[in-house]
């Protein structure tokens, strides 16, 4: 009879084993957004709490000294353009000039055809070395317009994916410097849960183990698994934390949450019987 009680009380212990660890709902793709251009901030287009969309501009920054940079690039690849334009100009009057001098070859002095033929081609040397020496200019002058146009889209800054604006740290008429956060977009969609386990049962953890989680406040139940171990302890409370992977399916669960994780023990006990 006690055999059966014991056998009854550890088949009971059996089923309903379970470890029960307690963590937070946090995002999986959380950005903080700097600036990466130096100046003041001109116009800010979203607040905190705001939905934004991949692409959408965040804040733009001006810059009086870019303006001025930009001008001067814009201006002096114009000036090239025009140089070389003249050059070729010239070359062609050049071609035509011989033509023409070629054809009124046998109406003219031998010795005048050959200087005024010699005159043609030394000029037609120098316009080609003038126009080299141009197309340099151009091409210099055009890379500089290409550097200004990528500094432009720094003055612009997007959102880099779909997310919810959580932190803003900057406002109209600021002035903000390379790589100063400004604000901290978080990812809705891409959510997990960290939690901690203690290292006396770090043992029933592993990854890929499905686990049963539960957001208490909004009675949310869902099927997940240990994404990650982060191999990282608490040196005074001797926990590590993991990573649950789960499926978001209610609008209503946001990062910060409390969460529960369930971890089936079922089969390391089974083991040890």
């Amino acid at each position: 009879m006690k055999y059966i009680l014991l056998l009854f009380v550890t088949l009971s212990s059996l089923f309903a084993a379970e470890l029960i660890l307690t963590g937070t709902v946090i995002s999986n793709n959380q950005k903080m957004i700097p600036a990466r251009y130096m100046g003041y901030v001109k116009k800010v287009n979203f607040e905190v709490g705001d939905s934004v969309q991949r692409e959408d501009v965040l804040f733009e920054l001006e810059s009086a000294e870019f303006d001025i940079m930009e001008s001067q690039a814009d201006l002096a690849l114009e000036q090239a353009k025009l140089m070389l334009d003249v050059y070729k100009t010239r070359l062609r009057h050049n071609k035509k000039e011989k033509r023409n001098l070629k054809r009124d070859r046998k109406k003219m002095v031998s010795f005048d055809f050959k200087e005024s033929m010699n005159d043609l081609d030394e000029s037609a040397e120098d316009i080609s070395s003038s126009i080299e020496s141009v197309q340099v200019l151009v091409e210099q002058a055009s890379e500089k317009t290409k550097q200004f146009a990528t500094i432009a889209g720094y003055l612009k800054v997007q959102a880099p994916n779909n997310g919810i604006l959580v932190d803003k740290r900057i406002r109209v008429g600021d002035m903000v410097a390379p790589g100063m956060l400004t604000m901290i977009l978080v990812d809705m969609d891409n959510l997990e849960i960290e939690a901690e386990v203690a290292e006396s049962d770090l043992k029933y953890v592993r990854r890929k183990k499905v686990v049963k989680i539960k957001i208490p406040s909004l009675n949310y139940k869902a099927s997940g698994y240990i994404k990650a171990i982060v191999p990282s302890a608490n040196p005074m409370a001797h926990t590590f934390k993991i990573r649950v992977h789960f499926e978001k399916t209610n609008d209503m669960v946001f990062p910060g949450m409390y969460a529960k994780v369930y971890v089936d023990l079922t089969d390391e006990i089974a083991n040890k019987l």
